[in-house]
C-alpha cells in the first residue's frame, strides 16, 4: 500500500476537535466580539437620561414588560452571544451593588471598547491596551475621590436634604420623573425609618391598581392584602388598639376524611366518637388562643369557618393564609414567634403593635399593623393605572431606595448630568498629554470614551450634542468642575448647585465594572465552540441491543 507523502515543511494535519467544532481566533475574532457589545450598547442608548426613551420586551409567553431601567432590559433581552453576556454581568452587578447606573455602565463599556476598535486593528497588542486602561481607571476613581463632596452626617437636616436630592436624581430618569418630589420624599422616609443595617427586605411594596400615582403612600409597619376569608369574617371587630398578636403555622379547620380513607367501626356510637374528636381538638385549639388573651390571629394556613365565626363571637380578628413573606415581616416588626402548636403559650411568644385596622384602598381591602415595637419596616402602598405601569414604578423606586441606602452608607457625593464624566475626560486627555508612546493614545482614547454619557444625554434630549460638548469642554478647562448638561434649559449648568446629585459610590462601581468587562473582552483571542450534541446520532460502537 502506497504511503501517503507530506511535502517537506509542511506539518501533517493534526484533527484535534470534534467534527463540526466553530474556531475563530485572532484580532478579527475580537473586533466581531466589539462589535456584539455594540449591538447591546445601541439597543440600550436610547433609554439615558430624563430624556430617555422606554423599550417594550415581550418574552416567549406574551408578557410585555415596559422599561427604561438597563438591568430589567438587559436580563429580559436573553443575549446569547458569549462576549456580549459580559455586559448582562456588570449590569446586573451594577444593580446587586448599587442599585443604580445600570445603563451608564453598559455604555461606558462599550465606549471603552468602541474607542480602541481602531487601535487594535492597526496591530497594537491588547495587552498593552488592558494595561494602560487599568491604569486609567485607578487615576479616574482616585480623581472622582479627591473632588467628591462629604456632606456633614452629624447635621440632620443637611443629610435628609442630600438623600432626598439623591432619590430625586435617580428618579428623573424614570417613568416617574414628574412626580420625583412626592415620591423622593417617601423613600428617605422609609429607608431612614429602618434600622442600621438597612435590610432591604424589610420594605414591603404593594400594588393597588387604579387611582393616581400621588394616591401611593407609605405606611410605617407591615400592610398585606385581605386574606381569603369565610363567614363571620364580617362580625370581626376591624380595629384594635395595642392588640395581642398571634402567629400560627397550624390549620385550624376540620378535615374531611381523605376519599379513599377506611375506618371501620361497629356502632354508631364509635363513628360518632371519631367525629366528637375532631372537634375536640379543634375547640382546644381555639380555646387556648383565646385564652393567650391575643386579640389578632394570622395563620400561614386556612383558618376555616368554625373557627372563624369562634374568633368572631369572641371579638378576635382572624386572617388564615398569610404569605410566609409577610407573616415574617410582621414577626419582625411586631416582635413574638410563629408557632407549630397551641400548647403552653406565654406573652413572649406573642407580638403586639400600636394600632392594628383594616382599610379599603381602591377595590381591595388591607390590614395594617402600625406602631411596631421591634424591628424597623415599612410598606410602599403603590396605585396606578395600567399593571406595566406600577410594575415600572417598583423598579424605579428600588433604584431609589438602593441610592439612598448607598448616600446613607457613604456620605460623598458628585454631581450628576454629564458632568464628572466631563471632569474625568479632561483630567484624563491633560495626563495623557504629559506621558510618551503608545499609552497616551491609550489614555486619550478612555478619556474621550467617557464624553458618551453627555453626549448621550444631549441626543436623547434631541439637542446638538456637538454644541453643548464644546460649551462643556471649554467649562472644564477653565475651572468649572461640576458643569454638566441641564436638559431643562437645553444648556449647561452647575449640577451641584442645581442639586443633581449622585453618590460618589455610584460611579466608582460603573466605572470599576465598565474598565474591568473591557478587559475581559480584549483579553479573549480566541473562541471554541463545541458542536451542539445531535440527539439522533447512535452512540459510539452502534445501537447497544436489549436484553435477550
Amino acid at each position: 500500500m502506497a504511503q501517503m507523502m507530506v511535502p517537506r515543511g509542511a506539518r501533517p494535519q493534526i484533527i484535534l476537535l470534534k467534527e463540526g467544532t466553530d474556531t475563530s481566533q485572532g484580532i478579527p475574532q475580537l473586533v466581531s466580539n466589539i462589535n456584539a457589545c455594540e449591538v447591546v450598547g445601541d439597543a440600550l442608548r436610547t433609554t439615558l437620561g430624563p430624556r430617555g426613551m422606554d423599550k417594550m420586551v415581550v418574552d416567549a409567553q406574551g408578557k410585555a414588560t415596559i422599561s427604561n431601567d438597563g438591568a430589567t432590559i438587559i436580563k429580559l433581552m436573553d443575549i446569547v452571544h458569549p462576549a456580549a453576556k459580559t455586559l448582562v454581568d456588570i449590569a446586573k452587578s451594577q444593580d446587586a451593588e448599587v442599585g443604580d447606573g445600570t445603563t451608564s455602565v453598559v455604555l461606558l463599556a462599550v465606549e471603552f471598547m468602541k474607542q480602541i476598535k481602531q487601535i487594535v486593528e492597526d496591530g497594537v497588542h491588547p495587552q498593552a491596551v488592558i494595561k494602560a486602561y487599568r491604569k486609567a481607571t485607578n487615576m479616574a476613581i482616585s480623581r472622582i475621590k479627591e473632588i467628591a463632596v462629604k456632606i456633614k452626617k452629624d447635621d440632620e437636616k443637611e443629610m435628609r436634604s442630600l438623600l432626598e436630592h439623591c432619590a430625586a436624581t435617580a428618579l428623573s430618569s424614570k417613568l416617574v420623573a414628574r412626580h420625583k418630589d412626592f415620591f423622593s420624599k417617601m423613600v428617605v422616609d422609609a429607608v431612614v425609618h429602618l434600622d442600621e443595617l438597612l435590610p432591604l427586605n424589610m420594605i414591603g411594596t404593594k400594588k393597588v391598581q387604579g387611582g393616581a400615582l400621588e394616591d401611593s403612600f407609605l405606611v410605617l409597619g407591615v400592610a398585606f392584602k385581605k386574606t381569603f376569608s369565610y363567614a363571620g369574617f364580617e362580625m370581626q371587630p376591624k380595629q384594635y388598639k395595642d392588640p395581642k398578636i398571634a402567629m400560627l403555622n397550624i390549620e385550624l379547620e376540620l378535615k374531611a376524611e381523605k376519599t379513599n380513607a377506611e375506618v371501620r367501626v361497629d356502632s354508631v356510637e364509635e363513628y360518632q366518637k371519631i367525629v366528637d374528636a375532631e372537634w375536640t381538638i379543634l375547640y382546644e385549639k381555639l380555646e387556648n388562643i383565646v385564652k393567650s388573651g391575643a386579640k389578632v390571629v394570622l395563620s400561614k394556613l386556612p383558618i376555616g369557618d368554625v373557627a372563624t365565626q369562634y374568633f368572631a363571637d369572641r371579638d378576635i380578628f382572624c386572617a388564615g393564609r398569610v404569605t410566609e413573606e409577610d407573616l415574617k415581616r410582621t414577626m419582625k416588626a411586631c416582635g413574638g414567634s410563629i408557632q407549630t402548636s397551641a400548647q403552653n403559650w406565654n406573652d413572649s411568644v406573642l407580638g403586639t403593635c400600636g394600632d392594628f385596622e383594616e382599610v379599603q384602598i381602591g377595590g381591595d381591602r388591607f390590614n395594617m399593623f402600625k406602631g411596631c415595637p421591634n424591628a424597623k419596616t415599612c410598606t410602599f402602598i403603590l396605585r396606578g393605572g395600567a399593571e406595566q405601569f406600577m410594575e415600572e414604578t417598583e423598579r424605579s423606586l428600588h433604584d431609589a431606595i438602593m441610592i439612598v441606602r448607598r448616600a446613607l452608607k457613604n456620605d460623598a457625593v458628585v454631581a450628576g448630568g454629564g458632568a464628572i464624566e466631563m471632569e474625568l475626560s479632561r483630567y484624563l486627555r491633560e495626563h495623557s498629554r504629559t506621558i510618551a508612546g503608545k499609552e497616551q493614545l491609550l489614555i486619550a482614547a478612555m478619556a474621550k470614551a467617557f464624553e458618551v454619557i453627555p453626549r448621550q444625554l444631549c441626543d436623547n434630549a434631541g439637542f446638538d450634542s456637538t454644541i453643548v460638548l464644546n460649551k462643556l469642554r471649554q467649562k472644564h478647562a477653565s475651572g468649572g468642575i461640576w458643569y454638566g448638561v441641564d436638559v431643562n434649559k437645553e444648556d449647561i449648568s452647575d449640577n451641584f448647585e442645581a442639586f443633581v446629585w449622585e453618590p460618589a459610590v455610584v460611579k466608582i462601581n460603573a466605572i470599576t465594572a465598565a474598565s474591568e468587562a473591557c478587559c475581559l473582552v480584549l483579553s479573549v483571542d480566541e473562541t471554541v465552540k463545541n458542536p451542539k450534541a445531535n440527539m439522533e446520532a447512535p452512540p459510539p460502537g452502534g445501537i447497544p441491543r436489549g436484553p435477550r
